[in-house]
């Protein structure tokens, strides 16, 4: 299994290059979520600790070879290990606030682990 690692500064315009980079790595076979996985836990960093973060994306495993699914974990990194990403309950006049819940209906398990200095928000597909 290869991994994928990009270190960027999180802007909006990063989503589009980490999309295509995931898709260009995961290949044709590769989880059809994956794209949407990563703009989520981007725009979350950017809204909650700004424009300009830091982070790291990890995306490991490939499409299915061989007849074989398998598994693709995204996890992307930033340096604030205390801003933990929390669920919210979005009415339908919010404009914004459903991110985690669309990693929860598409990933198997999503978590965050604590690093020194950094947290690391990821999925598996």
């Amino acid at each position: 299994m290869n991994t994928l690692t990009i270190r960027l500064l999180a802007t909006p315009d990063a989503a589009r290059l980490l999309r295509h980079a995931v898709r260009e790595h995961l290949g044709p076979g590769g989880h059809p979520d994956a794209g949407l996985c990563v703009t989520e836990l981007l725009s979350n960093v950017i809204t909650h600790l700004g424009a300009g973060t830091p982070v790291t994306l990890r995306v490991s495993g490939s499409g299915s070879g061989s007849g074989r699914a398998t598994r693709t974990r995204v996890e992307l990194t930033d340096p604030a290990p205390r801003a933990w990403p929390v669920p919210r309950q979005a009415t339908d006049s919010d404009e914004s606030g459903r991110g985690l819940a669309l990693l929860e209906a598409v990933a198997l398990r999503w978590g965050v682990t604590e690093g020194y200095r950094t947290k690391t928000v990821w999925c598996e597909l």
